[in-house]
Parts: C-alpha cells; sequence; structure tokens
C-alpha cells in the first residue's frame, strides 16, 4: 500500500492532494536518509503512523493561521505534517544541524509549501534570545527533543503571552511530576492529554505562557540541557 493511501486510511479528512504530498515526504525522505540521518524508522507503515500521524495530534489546537515555531524539527516533525494538512499556518522549522534544514529547503520547494514556512538555522536557546524570534509566536511545538524542564525552557521564551508550547511525549506522568518548578520559573501553566496510539502511550503536554519571561531565560548554550531548572 502506497503512503498515500495509507494517509487516507488514518486522517480521512485529508484531501488527495495532501496524501500525495505525503506520498512524496515519505519517498523524499527514504532517499535522502540514504545519505544523511534523518529518522531510524523506515518501514512505510512506521514512517506512516509514529511520524505523519503523530505529528497532527496537534491539530485540533491550533486555530486558523497560528503562527507556530517547531524547535528542533530534525526532518520536518511536527512542523511539515501540520503544514501539509493546514497550509493556513505559518511555520517556522527551526534545527541547529544545517544539513536538515537543505533537506527541508528541497521537500518544502517539492510541496509546494516554500512560502509557509521560515527554516532558521539556529540553537533553541539563541532564538530565544534573537529579538526576531523572541516572543513571537502562538505556537511552540517540540518533538522527540529534550525532557520536559528544558523543553519549558527552550520553548516558552518563543511564545507570546497567552501562547501555548506544545511537547509530544510519550508516558508523561514523571517529567510532568518534575516539571513544576520550570513553570513557576518560566510563568507556564501545565495542562496535558493522552492521545489514541496504536504504538504505546502518546501525551501531549501543553504549557500556557501567563506572563513575559525573565531576560534571564532561557541560558546561554547547552546550560538547559545541563542543568535542567
Amino acid at each position: 500500500m502506497k503512503i498515500a493511501e495509507r494517509m487516507h486510511a488514518l486522517v480521512p479528512a485529508l484531501s488527495g492532494e495532501q496524501c500525495e504530498q505525503f506520498q512524496i515526504y515519505y519517498e523524499m525522505l527514504s532517499d535522502w536518509n540514504t545519505r544523511i540521518n534523518l529518522t531510524a524508522i523506515t518501514d512505510p507503515e512506521e514512517i506512516a503512523q509514529k511520524h505523519f500521524l503523530d505529528s497532527l495530534a496537534a491539530l485540533p489546537h491550533l486555530p486558523a493561521g497560528a503562527k507556530c515555531i517547531d524547535v528542533g524539527t530534525g526532518a520536518g516533525f511536527p512542523g511539515v505534517p501540520l503544514l501539509i494538512a493546514r497550509p493556513d499556518l505559518s511555520v517556522t522549522l527551526l534545527d541547529s544541524l544545517n544539513k536538515r534544514l537543505v533537506f527541508l529547503e528541497a521537500l518544502l520547494t517539492e510541496l509546494g509549501l516554500q512560502k509557509q514556512a521560515e527554516l532558521v538555522h539556529m540553537r533553541a536557546e539563541d532564538a530565544g534570545r534573537d529579538p526576531k524570534y523572541r516572543e513571537q509566536y502562538d505556537f511552540a511545538l517540540s518533538r522527540a527533543v529534550a525532557g520536559l524542564p528544558v523543553l519549558m525552557e527552550l520553548t516558552i521564551p518563543l511564545l507570546k503571552v497567552g501562547g501555548y508550547s506544545i511537547c509530544y511525549k510519550g508516558e508523561a506522568k514523571e517529567e510532568i511530576a518534575v516539571a513544576a518548578n520550570a513553570a513557576d520559573k518560566l510563568h507556564g501553566s501545565l495542562s496535558w492529554e493522552t492521545v489514541p496510539s496504536r504504538y504505546g502511550v502518546r501525551t501531549l503536554v501543553m504549557i500556557r505562557k501567563d506572563q513575559k519571561t525573565a531576560a534571564a531565560y532561557p541560558r546561554k548554550a547547552g546550560t538547559p540541557a545541563k542543568k535542567p531548572l
């Protein structure tokens, strides 16, 4: 079964054109993955479920025209699948490794989505201190990047007051339990929901930014991971 057919079966609301865009995504991902390390998952069914479908979990939380940043986007997850499903979104794809962004530039051009996306080669800590990106977004998205306290420091400074950091997680009870200090220091309110999945527990952790971020955050590159809040 082609990826386009798998995606139509998994998400019937997708149009034929959108399903074909996922087919192109899969083919380019598989091709480029032979030259640069983009994903350890190569089975078509698993890519459809664990990458594409999983990325779409945040869709119900994103209003029309939302300005989003995908922090540590890697091979484009979750930002590009969200953009395929919702081309009304504006998505900044942020990654510290330029060769991934070279892949994403080629992918977005092939998908015809380059006008809706901005590619940024930068560490999240540096972006969070840059006026061009700091407190500019409605939503910050992150998937398989770091532990929750670290993610909060990397994403919350990028949000407008009232914006949300949406962190894609598996079983997240332990991470949520140790995130209270980070939430307090970064003025965030935690909530979460379980997402139905055939591949184990999936959790969306959502942190609402209640006040402007203190100038001290994010700390310099590497510090949040070495010394989590």
